[in-house]
């Protein structure tokens, strides 16, 4: 007999699904021959009531046990076989019984360390109530719509598991931190964990996941390649979280818990293809994407194609921003950089609203950490980079993306075989890990113990060579406004220039760089565009656009455009009349609502995010007021004055910074380029190796002063379509017009930070004094010449009677200009 607990039980794989009238009978069975057997009561179907046979049977046993449920049950129909399934979804009740979600075919799709992952191909949805039983719930009409409305969720489409490989994590916490990824509940709590909900009622009987297989939702492609007759596997997987999940004008934003709309972690793995007995180099880096952290909305509209913008709550301190950001220190590290890809100059106000707020959202974070551990940022406007005809997008993000990992480093490690069989990277069911005290949810708090683990204690066992590991710590944060299109142009680029370093690393090429041109960068590139596509599909509801793409291909311009206009539509369509359904059957089975008798049904329910809609300045009083004003120039916000001291509450003071403070303790990395780096354990850690004179990104950048603060980088034009505290846009400019193998597109290195360079981002919300936008016919505005700036007028000065009353009225007191 074998207790719950045994290792043998996260190997069960296959199993059969028998029924009688008044019970279910799972038997699963493993590659060793034994054989376990769960029981599911059907008699009161209304509550999940699942028992666990503590025996470990052999086949024969097994095949004796089921004769005799068999001869028991004669007299109503016997035990009759149900399906043969691949694991447990989980259970789910509506106002009736309890159903039950099976895998009943699945297939391969790559393997991760010889780990096999797998997706849903077919899956299937069981009653537990018998069929004799009589019950007008569950044949009743709303019964029967919530049942369709589940069917929604296609599980066929983009999610995939592992019974061998905690695929909710990353390659680094999986080697990095195995003792705590080694207890099954726990897992199931990550974020990424799509039926952590469906789950909760068998996992909160049994103690254990044996029967049960954990839903990753997202995208995961695999293919082999060779360069220089070394063979090699490329996987690029995204995880999206279940936190705030929905689809694109139904989930916008944050929420008070400072989780954010289409929440999406990628990671990218380069591994030896090897044979399993040998030992293996790979490498793996993580990046991620977000919607913009602030309380904003969109209203789907069937008139207007690009609804307007709504702030839609007004966070004085920034309190769930600084919360989102927290988690994002705690689970990666620090430093965390911000890619910010939206427009800076509009016609009519839309995306430049939430450019400036967000702006000053990181500032205001930025003033309460310590120098090391404030938020790295770079405003980089690619639609207006993009419409350039000198500019190379791609090659100008490639720049950011190196700088970008020259500061968070990458992993590296080389893996024996036996690493794969103690357990590293793989799942256990154990009964002490599922205690009331080990309820930590997502990774909070996860990167300290990875920093401590690192390298595992028998690193030197097997044929290792003694090369130095790296970790990576921080993380590159990616958005434009929907973090579908524009994002993944930039995370593409991202994982151009790591592939570099990756093979570097694994010793495939000498130099750590990679050409755009290179058969690498296009297999790399298709895989980023599938991923696109299907991560849009996922949130938007059609392919991405991917125009950069098109382009970089040489696809003929009007074959693009007209793909473009079709995926418009598409989106528009599923945005306007099937996003309400598909956001109420995703709220469903993740457990955001739960349906109750005499309670409303979801489709009669308004959905949270369009709650949010409301304008919620008819309640503020006067002096809480967003104090902008849009200018009609280039579509800024300007604020008129700083957030007043007054309307900072003591509870800000009180806000938790435990992630970035507990960042701070992260050991100061030595590049490998330094004669007395210590040895860490077995495996000296390290960075990528530095050797980029400073001027590259500060020398010759000009500083623009701020309230005494010289912090920020603005283009020598004083563009605001670039701002950074952590790379100089006048270096990253200053190639647009040069080709793809120019080498200064690569810069090898980063130099270090003074308090100036690590400061706030004030200059993106502008106090500068500006003369008065000079207006020509067409009613854009102009600056012509390089003439004094003069002081701002006041918002009470006249204005001339040459403008019309709704400009006027917009100028005095920020209100919308209606076009």
């Amino acid at each position: 007999m074998e207790n719950g607990g045994s290792p043998l039980l996260g190997s069960m794989q296959e199993f059969k699904l028998f029924e009688t009238q008044s019970n279910f009978y799972m038997i699963g069975w493993n590659g060793s021959g034994v054989y376990r057997v769960l029981k599911i009561d059907r008699l009161d179907a209304s509550e999940l009531n699942v028992s666990e046979d503590s025996t470990a049977y052999t086949k024969k046993e097994c095949y004796e046990l089921l004769k005799r449920i068999h001869e028991g049950n004669k007299a109503t129909g016997g035990l009759k076989l149900v399906t043969l399934c691949y694991g447990i979804i989980g259970f789910i009740k509506f106002l009736g019984p309890y159903y039950m979600l099976v895998i009943t075919e699945r297939r391969e799709i790559g393997d991760i360390c010889g780990h096999r992952v797998y997706e849903v191909s077919k899956s299937e949805i069981i009653s537990l109530q018998n069929s004799s039983v009589l019950c007008n719930i569950a044949n009743s009409r709303d019964e029967n719509r919530y049942k369709r409305l589940l069917s929604v969720v296609d599980l066929t489409k983009d999610f995939f598991f592992s019974y061998s490989y905690n695929i909710m994590r990353s390659f680094q916490k999986n080697m990095c931190d195995h003792e705590s990824a080694s207890g099954g509940t726990t897992l199931y709590k990550k974020m990424f964990v799509w039926n952590e909900f469906l789950t909760r009622g068998i996992r909160h009987h049994l103690r254990n996941t044996v029967w049960t297989v954990a839903l990753v939702y997202g995208f995961f492609k695999q293919t082999s390649l060779s360069e220089a007759g070394r063979n090699f596997k490329l996987t690029l997987i995204a995880r999206r979280s279940r936190h705030n999940a929905g689809t694109r004008y139904l989930k916008r934003g944050i929420n008070e818990s400072g989780n954010v709309a289409n929440d999406v972690e990628t990671e990218q793995i380069l591994s030896e293809d090897v044979p399993e007995d040998h030992p293996m180099q790979i490498s793996s880096v993580v990046q991620y994407r977000g919607s913009i952290p602030l309380f904003w909305s969109q209203e789907t509209s069937r008139m207007n194609l690009k609804p307007d913008i709504v702030l839609s709550k007004r966070d004085l301190i920034y309190e769930a921003t600084r919360l989102h950001f927290e988690n994002l220190a705690e689970r990666y590290g620090i430093p965390i950089i911000i890619l910010n890809l939206i427009k800076t100059k509009e016609r009519r106000p839309r995306e430049s609203i939430l450019r400036a707020e967000f702006a000053n959202a990181i500032d205001f974070i930025n003033k309460d950490l310590p120098e090391e551990n404030r938020l790295r940022f770079l405003h980089w406007d690619l639609h207006k980079h993009f419409q350039s005809k000198t500019a190379n997008v791609l090659a100008l993000l490639g720049k950011v993306a190196t700088c970008a990992l020259m500061l968070t480093g990458f992993f590296y490690h080389q893996v024996t075989p036996s690493m794969k069989l103690e357990g590293y990277m793989s799942s256990s069911s154990s009964e002490a890990e599922m205690s009331p005290h080990n309820s930590s949810d997502d990774d909070c708090g996860e990167y300290d113990s990875v920093e401590k683990s690192f390298p595992p204690k028998n690193v030197a066992s097997g044929d290792y060579d003694g090369k130095p590991g790296r970790l990576q710590r921080g993380v590159l944060r990616t958005n434009c406004i929907d973090c579908l299109d524009r994002t993944n142009v930039a995370q593409y680029a991202y994982g151009w220039a790591a592939l570099g370093q990756q093979l570097h690393a694994l010793g495939i090429r000498n130099a750590p760089t990679i050409e755009l041109d290179d058969p690498l960068s296009s297999s790399l590139m298709v895989l980023y565009e599938r991923m696109g596509d299907t991560l849009a599909y996922q949130y938007g509801g059609s392919a991405a656009h991917n125009k950069v793409f098109s382009e970089r291909r040489g696809q003929w311009r009007a074959a693009t455009q007209s793909q473009e206009f079709l995926r418009t539509l598409q989106r528009y369509y599923n945005n306007t009349y099937m996003d309400a359904d598909k956001q109420d059957a995703i709220n469903i089975f993740l457990g955001t609502f739960q349906p109750e008798q005499g309670k409303q049904a979801v489709w009669e329910l308004r959905s949270d995010s369009q709650s949010n809609v409301q304008n919620v300045e008819m309640n503020m009083g006067e002096d809480e007021r967003f104090l902008v004003k849009r200018c009609l120039s280039d579509g800024n916000i300007l604020h008129e004055g700083r957030t007043p001291m007054s309307a900072m509450s003591s509870k800000h003071e009180s806000i938790s910074r435990k992630g970035f403070e507990s960042s701070h303790q992260v050991t100061r990395i030595i590049s490998e380029s330094s004669p007395d780096m210590p040895a860490v354990g077995y495996v000296a850690l390290s960075r990528c190796t530095p050797s980029m004179p400073s001027t590259y990104f500060f020398g010759d950048a000009r500083k623009v002063q701020h309230n005494g603060s010289n912090s920020n980088y603005l283009s020598e034009q004083e563009d605001m379509s670039s701002v950074s505290n952590f790379v100089d846009v006048e270096w990253l400019s200053s190639s647009e017009n040069l080709c793809d193998n120019d080498q200064s597109l690569r810069p090898p290195v980063l130099a270090s930070y003074s308090t100036a360079e690590m400061s706030s981002s004030e200059n993106i919300i502008s106090e500068a004094k500006q003369p008065p936008p000079a207006m020509s016919e067409s009613g854009s505005s102009s600056r012509k010449g390089k003439e004094p700036m003069e002081a701002e007028p006041s918002v009470h000065t006249k204005i001339c009677d040459d403008f019309t009353d709704s400009f006027k009225q917009w100028v005095a007191y920020g209100e919308a200009l209606c076009h």
